[in-house]
């Protein structure tokens, strides 16, 4: 049979790249997808910059990967890039890169160096404005003559690519951000985003991904790894991984549950580190799943709907690792920021989950069973008996009544001390979830507080 002849129809431009600067990215998420594609060029390192100008604001991304040679580099910057993924490649859709830094600004530049000998540059922009004009998908190409030092510099010396994100429209969110509450935003910007790159690429980081151990500087500092399993504090209980095999549409692959119970509070080595830990959404949040697609966290803490955020829970956290291959079951979305646990494997990993939850629900309730007991009588150092304020005999000695009422109050008085812990106990047993959470906050920074105190 011939094949039919059909009508080719090119997406408006100009709507259509409107649109896509809302698939959902905020900044850090932004950031974190061109960091993907560094590490897929092979970069062991990758610097964030972001500087404040006003409407001279910019962002750069800079990596000392391979590089992309010029044909290379115009197919990666074409939303749905022709290309081949290998297996434990980070990128999925051929749109990341542009659909993300779209998301946060009106110009995009790339600029890439792909030749260690020479200090041969090609450099290409999407430009928001140019697209409204023409309603064209065209790419710009940026000159050398027109290739500005924020471009030029960082590849002076090696390869690798520079991503400048330019008119930072969605980041700043004011027309003309010359004030200093847009300063203030672009910095706690920075810090955010300084905790999501910790955490998202911790396994990189820290070398656990094997050839491809990543350094990220964010404005020069360098970064440190954010294990959400506290694997260096001495009472972390590591408990047995569980490997599950999944199929999927003809497609088969391993899925790894690594489960962890936090230490108590009064066990981690600092204040510090227990504060730490808590992570960016606090204790409560963090509890659940930290879902990993090629050593890339995709999902930080929550139970997927397999059960509730509890309190006495939040030191249960089970780390859930797969292969790109499996995507399609896993349901990853564009952004990478969506992620679903297989119906094949619900009901196991429920299972899982079981045991984990039990014993994290009793490290955590190590102080409510000590408050359960009967208090030990209190040393007579802790029995104060109120002086007498009448019946004061001469020279301001107390009558023999009232010393002797004073005695007998001091024998047959009553003295009801509770420990901090007790009272804390107490104070949960009666309150409702979002008491408790304040409750765990404030007694967490006493006890903090506290052990700082200490000698």
């Amino acid at each position: 049979m011939a094949a039919r002849k059909g009508h080719e129809l090119i997406p408006g431009a100009r709507r259509l790249i409107k649109s896509l600067r809302d698939l959902g990215y905020d900044f850090s998420q932004a950031v974190a997808d061109v960091v993907d594609n560094a590490i897929q060029a092979q970069a062991s390192e990758v610097d964030v910059d972001v500087f404040f100008d006003g409407d001279g604001s910019w962002v750069r991304i800079t990596d000392n990967g391979e590089g992309l040679k010029p044909d290379k580099l115009r197919e990666a910057m074409r939303y749905g890039a022709e290309r081949d993924y290998d297996d434990d490649d980070l990128g999925k859709f051929g749109l990341g890169m542009k659909t993300a830094s779209m998301s946060q600004c009106r110009s995009l530049t790339v600029a890439s160096r792909w030749n260690k000998e020479r200090a041969d540059i090609a450099a290409f922009c999407w430009d928001l404005e140019h697209i409204e004009k023409t309603n064209r998908w065209e790419i710009l190409p940026v000159g050398r003559s027109k290739l500005d030092a924020v471009l030029r510099q960082p590849l002076k010396d090696k390869t690798g690519t520079v991503v400048l994100w330019q008119r930072l429209d969605r980041i700043l969110g004011f027309e003309h951000p010359y004030g200093e509450k847009a300063r203030k935003r672009l910095s706690q910007l920075c810090r955010d985003l300084e905790l999501h790159l910790s955490m998202v690429f911790h396994r990189f980081i820290s070398g656990q991904v094997h050839g491809k151990r990543l350094k990220i500087r964010l404005n020069t500092n360098e970064l440190k790894p954010w294990d959400p399993f506290c694997q260096s504090e001495l009472k972390t209980k590591r408990l047995q991984p569980v490997r599950l095999h999944l199929e999927n549409e003809g497609v088969e692959g391993d899925v790894l549950l690594q489960p962890f119970v936090l230490p108590h509070q009064e066990d981690f080595s600092t204040p510090d580190a227990f504060r730490d830990a808590g992570g960016p959404e606090s204790w409560n949040q963090q509890q659940g799943f930290y879902i990993y697609r090629a050593g890339r966290m995709i999902q930080s803490g929550g139970w997927s709907n397999l059960r509730a955020p509890d309190e006495h829970t939040k030191l249960a956290r089970i780390g859930v690792s797969f292969e790109p291959v499996l995507d399609e079951a896993f349901k990853i979305n564009v952004a990478k920021m969506r992620v679903q646990i297989p119906s094949q494997i619900r009901e196991d990993v429920k299972q899982t989950i079981i045991p984990l939850t039990k014993l994290a629900r009793e490290v955590y309730d190590r102080t409510a069973k000590k408050a359960a007991r009967p208090p030990a009588p209190p040393p007579p150092s802790t029995v104060r008996a109120t002086a007498p304020t009448t019946n004061v005999g001469a020279g301001g000695a107390p009558s023999p009544a009232t010393a002797q009422s004073t005695s007998e109050r001091m024998t047959t008085a009553r003295v009801d001390v509770m420990t901090f812990d007790q009272w804390t106990s107490q104070l949960m047993a009666i309150a409702n979830p979002q008491e408790r959470e304040v409750i765990d906050a404030v007694t967490s920074r006493w006890r903090m507080r506290t052990k700082l105190r200490q000698p």
